[in-house]
């Protein structure tokens, strides 16, 4: 008797039907709206080819929502299109109290392009999506602690960015 939840069992078409706005909408805050829709195809061309990797250690939302994530930044590393994304949401990226001045805008920029690929998704769960350090954690496939630890390292390359601004 297996004790598998019925949602790994699904096919690739089955994940498309079932998750494909969740999907959509977590691409929709990396990339432009008009390469949303093949965007979304994509994540899901990777999850049929990595569906064999999907350990059950977390839920097939978890699962999928981290290959959209990473598609995305990897999407994003190219520097120009990071420049260019920046500069078309950082109005969005901040709150209405709290509009950035052209040197930040820079300053994050510059940032971004600096961290290494597992830091900076760290620090967009955190930071952009709100998660908790036990979400990310699972979301990871590593311990809170790692996480908490990574966030320090977020916090002391942020000063350091600083420095030599």
């Amino acid at each position: 008797m297996t004790t598998e939840s019925p949602e790994t069992d699904l096919d690739v078409a089955q994940l498309y039907r079932r998750y494909r706005t969740m999907v959509a909408r977590r691409v929709a805050q990396f990339v432009p709206r008009a390469e949303v829709e093949s965007t979304t195809h994509d994540v899901f061309l990777r999850a049929m080819e990595a569906l064999h990797e999907f350990r059950r250690d977390s839920s097939m939302v978890t699962w999928l929502y981290r290959l959209a994530t990473n598609h995305c930044l990897n999407w994003a590393r190219d520097k120009r299109t990071r420049a260019r994304l920046l500069e078309q949401h950082a109005p969005t990226l901040w709150s209405d109290n709290h509009k950035p001045d052209h040197d930040t805008v820079v300053f994050v920029r510059d940032l971004w392009r600096s961290l290494d690929p597992e830091l900076a998704t760290i620090g967009i769960y955190f930071y952009v999506d709100g998660l908790t350090r036990a979400d990310i954690a699972r979301t990871m496939g590593c311990s809170e602690r790692t996480i908490a630890y990574r966030l320090k390292e977020l916090q002391r390359a942020v000063q350091e960015h600083e420095s030599r601004r």
